[in-house]
């Protein structure tokens, strides 16, 4: 862990990009970084060599803390410096959106306006978990987050997660009220939902894919691009998938999504981000595969399959 730094000096300083001024097109691959950790804390160096790697690959931005991230487990301090580690790292090449989800609104609001004073430029927002609110209660809560800054939000909708979802009445409510709620990550696995927000949104709002799986079914159905958690390890690779669903070439982006479908399997056979972690460390990518309780280790078993399927795609021996 960083020492001797104080949370304050990291606020204080000024962001590093303003990519939310300009940025209109939220297509392509935005990956969900892994907080790269050890049993004494955040890895930093880890860190660093990870969102390089991404730069190098293409993609269009990284998002930091989000679920893929370990948020969870992430005390307030390390929650912001990793934000402004990772725009720090980014050399304002990319950007760099936060996860400032709860199922507290203040305390929603207060991570968005303490990652926005860190230099964050956008925002992913998670649909307030456990608490089941109505879609009334997610509209205001949602709300209430975009009034406390004017830099882009993606709404993050996973009811296999949070026990609902942000319906696509609601996701259009917010955008008509706030044009920085602009993108929908939907990770609801239904592409009928997709479908019927992208004909309704009419370009006002982008949705990209949550899950690798159906990055090129949810593209047929006119999402733009996918937060993705395979390309912590494989972000050419996704983006040559994104690439190719965006020029239309199904059959290209089908077969290649076919190759790949064991392996994007394979990432969510234990809860994210244990997988991934693991298909890291194996690769060399990084160098320990740590997450905190309670979240643990994958069991042999999956490991062993986890293997198998990086082999069929040739990134493990």
């Amino acid at each position: 862990m960083l020492r001797g730094l104080r949370r304050k000096d990291f606020l204080a300083r000024k962001p590093s990009c303003v990519f939310y001024g300009a940025m209109q097109n939220f297509s392509g691959v935005w990956t969900a970084l892994i907080t790269p950790m050890t049993e004494l804390g955040v890895d930093y160096d880890a860190l660093q060599n990870l969102v390089e790697s991404q730069m190098r690959a293409g993609v269009k931005g990284v998002i930091a803390v989000g679920t893929t991230g370990e948020s969870p487990t992430l005390d307030p301090v390390e929650h912001v410096v990793v934000i402004k580690k990772t725009i720090e790292y980014a050399r304002g090449k990319i950007p760099v959106f936060a996860g400032t989800g709860s199922n507290c609104t203040t305390e929603a609001v207060h991570l968005t306006r303490e990652a926005d004073e860190a230099g964050a430029d956008g925002f992913l927002v998670v649909a307030p978990y456990y608490n089941k609110p109505s879609q009334q209660g997610v509209f205001l809560h949602m709300s209430e987050i975009a009034k406390c800054t004017k830099k882009p939000i993606i709404l993050y909708s996973i009811p296999g997660r949070c026990g609902i979802e942000i319906s696509n009445d609601t996701a259009l409510r917010l955008r008509d009220k706030f044009k920085n709620v602009c993108v929908m990550k939907e990770a609801g696995g239904r592409v009928e939902k997709v479908a019927d927000l992208c004909a309704r949104a009419d370009s006002k709002m982008t949705v990209l894919s949550g899950d690798d799986g159906l990055t090129v079914d949810f593209m047929k159905a006119g999402a733009k691009g996918v937060v993705s958690v395979a390309s912590n390890l494989i972000p050419e690779t996704m983006v040559e998938l994104v690439s190719l669903c965006a020029k239309r070439d199904w059959k290209a982006a089908e077969s290649l999504n076919e190759k790949l479908r064991g392996f994007f399997k394979s990432l969510f056979i234990e809860p994210n981000p244990v997988p991934i972690k693991a298909a890291m460390r194996i690769a060399g990518a990084i160098p320990n595969p740590h997450v905190r309780l309670p979240l643990c280790a994958m069991s042999p078993d999956n490991l062993e399959i986890l293997k198998s399927e990086m082999k069929n795609i040739g990134i493990a021996k």
